[in-house]
């Protein structure tokens, strides 16, 4: 698949969307995680809107909402918009209480389509991989960025892979399975999960 102007015209548009935005705690320029999420989604399969999505996957939520949804759809249509919007977990500010949102994403996740779980599942697995990067350098006190802490935090993941997983396995969410499992077992919450 060859790529055209149009994910080139988004990738310029996420930049500057993004251009103030880094990521939470280590001051990474956000639009490398946007990259990163496109980039993953495009190695699990992704056709051009969905890579396109997955460079705009945050920009409702953390970009201005309902009008940032139709400036998208304005450039991109409505496919790309249905798909940004089904990656995002809040568009108004203040967002809801953080365990509300969260279980409300997850919950949507049986139901959402094909490729918002792709991109979904591209955004959650380069998180997940940048959390346990960072989870060895700084240990526990990584926590401390998360508004659900640790154990709020593996809960959100192991629970949104149990979700993804509802519709049948994908080689995206069985990596992103290894990152989680990986990741709990060096926070010590796998031990306590298997004596339950």
């Amino acid at each position: 698949m060859k790529l055209s102007q149009r994910f080139t015209d988004a990738l310029t548009f996420a930049t500057e969307l993004h251009a103030n935005q880094t990521r939470k705690g280590n001051g990474v320029p956000y639009i490398a995680h946007l990259l990163a999420v496109s980039s993953i989604a495009l190695e699990y399969g992704a056709n051009e809107e969905e890579a396109i999505a997955a460079l705009l996957h945050d920009a409702i939520e953390d970009q201005g909402g309902a009008a940032t949804r139709e400036e998208i759809r304005r450039r991109f249509g409505d496919t790309i918009t249905e798909i940004v919007d089904g990656c995002t977990d809040a568009d108004t500010t203040p967002k809801p209480p953080w365990r509300q949102r969260k279980a409300a994403y997850i919950a949507h996740i049986p139901t959402a389509s094909a490729s918002v779980r792709l991109v979904s599942a591209a955004d959650k697995l380069h998180n997940a991989w940048s959390i346990l990067k960072d989870y060895r350098i700084l240990g526990d006190n990584l926590w401390q960025r998360f508004h659900g802490g640790k154990e709020g935090t593996l809960w959100y993941y192991r629970s949104l892979i149990e979700a993804f997983r509802t519709q049948g396995s994908m080689p995206i969410v069985d990596e992103l399975d290894r990152v989680v499992s990986e990741l709990e077992l060096l926070a010590g919450v796998a031990d306590k999960n298997s004596e339950c």
